[in-house]
């Protein structure tokens, strides 16, 4: 599963959602969604959003395993 630090470097960064959407060239349902984990960016609109941050990708986003029973 992929996990996101973008809500709170948002916050951190003082952007709306609309303000990141635009930085990243995303609706800001778009960017919503990926905040609560309910759709997965692409590689290159998480590149975007890593842009608008100017931060590594890893420092945004990572893969969290799931545990199989």
């Amino acid at each position: 599963m992929l996990k996101n630090k973008v809500k709170e470097l948002r916050a951190r960064f003082g952007y709306s959602q609309e303000t990141l959407g635009k930085k990243a060239g995303a609706a800001r349902q778009t960017i919503a969604a990926i905040e609560k984990g309910n759709d997965v960016p692409s590689l290159l609109l998480a590149l975007h959003i890593c842009r608008a941050f100017s931060l590594p990708m890893e420092e945004v986003f990572w893969l969290e395993e799931e545990i199989k029973k």
